[in-house]
């Protein structure tokens, strides 16, 4: 049995930002970075502002933990072909926006930043990549590794600790089938859903404080209106790629009956030599 909950990107910029409810997240971030995650405190951050417009497309959330270290919780809706260098953005702007004129470099935050996106963003077939900075030797193949003083300076083990830490969880990728806690986790982000066998860090939370029927009643109008904005968005890109993909079967029809190759309608129009074919074949039993 499954409960139905208000969707975590809703959730993150309507309810999560109460300090009543920083258990779920704390619990979604420990089970992500496998650590006891403790909030220290909401930040200012893009993802705070509202607008009567807004269709929640994006959401984002910055968070400090209790070691000082910098969080960037993002939620990508639609697809964005510049959604890495965005990540890329994001990680310095915090950093350069957290550290005072005049302080010295090892005083940089360590910032993670990340991503649950609805999209397919890149290629791979896992649903979760994790990424982080570290230096090869071209020569001598071995990794650079922090000096002891600089270990005892900095309170960290590895060079790539320093630096930036990236997540990437593919929803879309995910096939629902929790193997772990992380999955459990991952499940309710693509299904809005909580098992009552879950036993994963935060859901018990989630279940209790993201039920639908316990919303007051402007959280319920205000969560009624993001559904119907999904709502509209999707039937819109529905829309896009029908009439799209009109345009493109037209331009085939056209280069096919100037006498052009398969080969070259392919390359005008991106389809394949096989779909070329079919349309070919679907013109002369017209």
């Amino acid at each position: 049995m499954a409960k139905k909950l208000v969707r975590f990107d809703w959730a993150m910029k309507r309810l999560l930002r109460n300090k009543a409810n920083f258990d779920i997240l704390e619990g979604f971030l420990s089970e992500l970075l496998h650590e006891d995650f403790k909030i220290k405190q909401i930040l200012e951050s893009e993802g705070n502002k509202e607008t009567e417009d807004d269709k929640f497309n994006r959401v984002d959330i910055l968070v400090e933990n209790k070691k000082g270290e910098l969080i960037i919780v993002e939620i990508q809706n639609t697809r964005e072909a510049g959604y890495f260098q965005r990540m890329l953005y994001g990680t310095a702007k915090v950093i350069v926006e957290h550290i005072a004129e005049g302080q010295p470099y090892s005083r940089v935050k360590k910032v993670y930043s990340v991503n649950i996106v609805y999209f397919d963003l890149g290629q791979g077939d896992d649903y979760v990549y994790r990424g982080t900075t570290t230096f090869i030797g071209i020569h001598s193949n071995n990794k650079l590794e922090l000096s002891e003083k600089q270990k005892e300076l900095f309170q960290k083990t590895a060079v790539s600790d320093l630096y930036p830490e990236y997540y990437v969880i593919k929803t879309n990728r995910f096939n629902e089938v929790a193997k772990d806690t992380l999955d459990e986790w991952i499940y309710f982000l693509k299904t809005a859903e909580i098992k009552d066998e879950f036993t994963a860090k935060g859901l018990k939370a989630a279940s209790q404080k993201l039920d639908i029927l316990k919303l007051d009643p402007a959280d319920r109008k205000a969560y009624d209106r993001y559904l119907e904005a999904q709502r509209s968005d999707a039937s819109f890109v529905e829309t896009v790629k029908l009439e799209l993909s009109s345009a493109i079967r037209e331009v085939a029809e056209n280069a096919i009956r100037i006498g052009l190759s398969f080969e070259v309608v392919a390359q005008i129009t991106g389809l394949s030599v096989d779909s070329i074919q079919e349309i070919a074949g679907s013109m002369k039993d017209k």
